[in-house]
């Protein structure tokens, strides 16, 4: 089986043939998202074309998602006008073959649960830390939506309502603080040379940078305390390039033990592993199951 799969981020399109076992062809192409949703989704089918024939296409994507219909409910000003955007639609008619469309952070989470970290886990959470906080919930191998496609947003977990102000959507919540972009906020008024957490890693053994680094650990706890009381789940699978620190998954799981009920401490939290195939391998298995679904 040849599969055609795209992961659309606001900064790049990541691309590839699934072949049934494995990626094969993968590049990289600028999205150049500022010149609109139009003009992604036509770069996206002039990409698709250049992988010659497959039997099915699927596409990870920035945004919320109605995974059901294939189009964007939902997406901010980093692609501007994509909401609305029927993807599904458009490759179907556009290449005569099943099309499926996920969430970015949805598709990644199917990419680990059955290919990556959850493999052996039916039932987990996928959380994951950039310049926002992504959530996923899993249940039976396959993706829990909610009501209107869009369950998993950890990051408007509440954790500062001091800081809540009307009008400001997000504002105290989890994603401002816990986020890979809010260590670097941080750091940055330390010291602006400081911008990126490579750079911050690399200077851990310094006693300053070591309390900025563990004060944003213990903002990461606050929400993993938080789910793991809710879901009470068996695995949490924690995925984002900082999440490559060996220190950061030792303060955790040293922490949220610490702070959560001995019962729910079957908890496991494991690291991500498949890194940036991971969207283009769930959009693969997404869109075998959608060949499987069409006469």
């Amino acid at each position: 089986m040849r599969t055609a799969v795209l992961d659309i981020g606001g900064t790049s399109i990541k691309s590839g043939v699934w072949n049934g076992q494995g990626l094969e062809e993968a590049k990289e192409w600028d999205t150049n998202a500022k010149l609109g949703g139009s003009y992604v989704v036509d770069r996206a089918i002039e990409i698709l074309k250049s992988y010659g024939t497959f039997e099915a296409v699927g596409i990870s994507t920035a945004g919320q998602v109605n995974s059901q219909e294939g189009y964007i409910r939902y997406a901010n000003d980093n692609i501007p006008g994509y909401t609305g955007m029927r993807l599904k639609e458009r490759m179907e008619k556009e290449f005569g073959v099943p099309a499926a469309v996920e969430n970015d952070v949805n598709a990644a989470a199917l990419g680990e649960a059955h290919f990556g970290a959850g493999k052996d886990c039916d039932d987990f959470l996928c959380m994951t830390y950039g310049t926002g906080v992504g959530g996923a919930i899993v249940i039976g191998k396959k993706i829990y939506t909610g009501s209107m496609f869009s369950a998993g947003e950890f990051g408007g977990i509440v954790v500062h309502p001091e800081d809540c102000r009307e009008g400001e959507p997000f504002s105290g919540c989890y994603e401002k603080y816990a986020s890979a972009a809010a260590l670097v906020a941080d750091a940055c008024r330390y010291d602006e040379s400081l911008n990126n957490g490579r750079k911050i890693f690399a200077r851990l053994d310094e006693g300053e940078i070591r309390h900025i680094v563990d004060r944003w650990i213990d903002e990461i706890v606050h929400g993993l305390v938080t789910v793991i009381h809710i879901f009470n789940p068996s695995c949490i699978i924690l995925g984002g390039g900082v999440m490559e620190q060996p220190y950061i998954l030792n303060q955790l799981e040293e922490k949220t033990k610490h702070r959560i009920m001995n019962s729910f401490r079957n908890v496991e939290l494991k690291k991500a592993v498949l890194g940036n195939g991971a969207g283009l391998m769930g959009a693969a298995w997404l869109a075998a199951q959608r060949l499987k679904e069409t006469p």
